[in-house]
């Protein structure tokens, strides 16, 4: 019993049975914390980048312009609903509706185009016509402004 006994083989299967090998597995936790270093940093400078002033746009006090063609007039109201001078136009039909409106020839997108909207009218929708005229030739856009004081500071 003492020689080859029941000891477990002795200490041969601690230190020199088995070799080690390559490490196979990836150490994640220096991955994780240079992913948590970026994501705060990301964090921090995103605010940064972005201008966060906010202002109250002044009205203008500009003369009118003389204009040698008369100018097509699009109005856009609160809801965002399109009119072409007083009809109601779909955006879909509008560059093809200004472009008749102005004579149709080749020189129709020469014409000013005047771009009224309502104060509350949603950004998008005076966005997408502005973009709508552009990429059909209209070039000579303007936005028109209330050129009258506010009433009370309100």
């Amino acid at each position: 019993m003492a020689l080859g006994g029941g000891g477990g083989g002795g200490g041969r299967g601690r230190r020199g049975g088995r070799r080690k090998g390559p490490l196979t597995e990836i150490n994640v936790t220096p991955l994780v914390d240079v992913m948590l270093v970026l994501l705060i940093i990301f964090m921090i400078s995103a605010p940064l980048l972005t201008v966060g002033v906010p202002v109250e746009l002044p009205k203008t006090e500009a003369s009118a312009v003389e204009m040698k063609n008369e100018p097509i007039s699009i109005s856009i109201d609160r809801r965002g609903d399109i009119y072409l001078d007083q009809d109601n136009v779909a955006f879909d039909a509008l560059a093809q509706r200004v472009t008749e409106a102005a004579g149709g020839g080749p020189d129709a997108t020469e014409r000013p185009v005047f771009v009224r909207a309502d104060g509350q009218a949603p950004y998008q929708a005076v966005a997408r016509v502005m973009a709508r005229l552009s990429a059909n030739g209209f070039t000579k856009m303007n936005l028109i402004t209330d050129t009258a004081p506010d009433e009370a500071g309100g």
